[in-house]
């Protein structure tokens, strides 16, 4: 694969060049991505949710004008090494950097594919998120969308059963986390973790397209907290 950092812009044939090349690049990121998460996993963090992840962000590139080749990379990539496996902030933008150092790609690209994944993650209520480009943008409303709705809600109690979450305890408030520390090591129960991130996120899309997505997603999380909680008081 010829590194796309030696190409040129200068005639159209160099243009179809850096096509290919980045195509290529695309393609063997897929692969790459496919692999490690795996078909398999059962948290809800596992290679569907990254293609998920990556078919929205996309759609969101195109209505917000987006660059669609750094949004794609970052997509497939954002949760190799993830933080909540690897327990390290650094684990995986390096995993893609050096992934994608390896396939030849540009220094630019690479540099905001990696600032990207080390940036986009929710890290608890009252923690101050760190701006993004809008790529970035598309990639984190992308990745929240998934957290909500249907799908969001199937992940939230395969997550949960993962690492031992009680279903829900009347007595256990929720905790608006004022650190990373305490969000990521947090005990709390699954429905509580509606409270403390899902129900969060409507407000904290960035991008106009993924604010409008957001409506309907959300709307599926309060109807099943409502239908929760009359089920669990014997309501219904």
């Amino acid at each position: 694969m010829t590194s796309a950092g030696q190409t040129r812009m200068t005639d159209p044939d160099d243009r179809a060049s850096i096509d290919r090349f980045r195509a290529g690049v695309i393609r063997e990121t897929t692969l790459f991505a496919r692999k490690e998460l795996g078909v398999e996993e059962s948290t809800g963090h596992d290679w569907w949710h990254v293609d998920r992840v990556r078919m929205v962000a996309l759609n969101i590139a195109e209505c917000e004008g987006a660059d669609p080749y750094i949004v794609e990379l970052a997509a497939l990539l954002h949760d190799i090494e993830d933080y909540k496996f690897s327990g390290s902030d650094e684990a995986g933008p390096r995993a893609a950097a050096e992934w994608l150092i390896s396939l030849g790609v540009e220094d630019e690209v690479t540099k905001e594919v990696a600032g990207i994944i080390r940036w986009m993650s929710f890290r608890g209520a009252k923690v101050e998120e760190v701006p993004l480009s809008l790529e970035g943008e598309c990639v984190q409303d992308a990745d929240r969308l998934d957290a909500i709705g249907a799908i969001g809600i199937a992940r939230v109690f395969a997550y949960g059963g993962h690492v031992k979450r009680p279903i829900h305890n009347p007595d256990m408030a929720p905790d608006l986390h004022t650190s990373a520390e305490s969000y990521v090591t947090s005990k709390g129960t699954s429905i509580n973790h509606f409270h403390e991130k899902l129900l969060l996120l409507k407000e904290r899309m960035k991008t106009p397209t993924g604010r409008r997505y957001a409506d309907s997603r959300h709307e599926r999380l309060v109807e099943f907290l409502r239908d929760f909680d009359a089920e669990w008081t014997g309501a219904k």
